[in-house]
């Protein structure tokens, strides 16, 4: 399991900028639209801190 967070917060991030593109072109609401960009954002620090050697952060 430890193998596959990584992966699985990277592909949530990349799910969720491509929800987020999509909605902008359905020209959604500017706060959704953040919301979702900040999400991604989060998910896909989580999958780079996951990644970094212990006692790095």
């Amino acid at each position: 399991m430890q193998s596959i967070l990584p992966i699985l917060l990277f592909a949530l991030g990349g799910v969720l900028l491509g929800g987020a593109w999509s909605m902008r072109q359905q020209g959604r609401s500017k706060g959704v639209l953040i919301g979702f960009v900040a999400l991604a954002v989060l998910a896909v620090l989580g999958g780079v801190a996951w990644l970094l050697p212990a006692g790095t952060l």
